[in-house]
């Protein structure tokens, strides 16, 4: 039995040339089909605002010490009538210019969350609750950043 085995970069050109004209002779029959038609706009729906205030239970604490930090997210304007989802609020560090995260809970709007956070290094930390934008909820931020001095 004599095969002659046929080089892989011949087989590669061989492999790509196919693909070509595949693509090729798919492609007037794609562009025939059309794309869908675009989605109406809808009116923007506003989204509620809420405002997010947390505090820490110490200024300053010891290496690995246990820090609490609460907080309260409040819907602005109407109260809420108890259906609201969780919502997510994360804890927040200042790394040079940028906010980290670095903890998580969840808050229904206008009740209270508690997270505790510890630090394995001395150091000054600056932190902040942040609220991300959701379907129903703008996003949301502590006003004020908190200092806790580790060591």
């Amino acid at each position: 039995m004599n095969q002659t085995l046929i080089p892989p970069v011949r087989r590669a050109l061989a492999a790509l040339a196919i693909s070509c004209a595949l693509v090729a002779g798919l492609a007037p029959a794609a562009s025939a089909i059309g794309s869908p038609a675009p989605v109406p706009a809808s009116p923007e729906i506003s989204k509620k605002k809420v405002k997010l205030d947390a505090s820490l239970s110490k200024k300053q604490a010891k290496v690995n010490e246990n820090v609490t930090l609460k907080g309260t997210l409040k819907e602005e304007g109407a109260r809420s009538d108890g259906t609201d989802s969780l919502e997510a609020i994360i804890v927040q560090q200042l790394q040079g210019s940028v906010w980290v995260n670095i903890a998580d809970t969840t808050c229904r709007p206008n009740s209270t969350f508690s997270l505790r956070l510890s630090f394995s290094f001395s150091a000054v930390i600056t932190l902040r609750a942040y609220h991300p934008e959701t379907t129903l909820y703008a996003s949301a931020y502590t006003s004020s950043n908190l200092t806790l001095r580790v060591g």
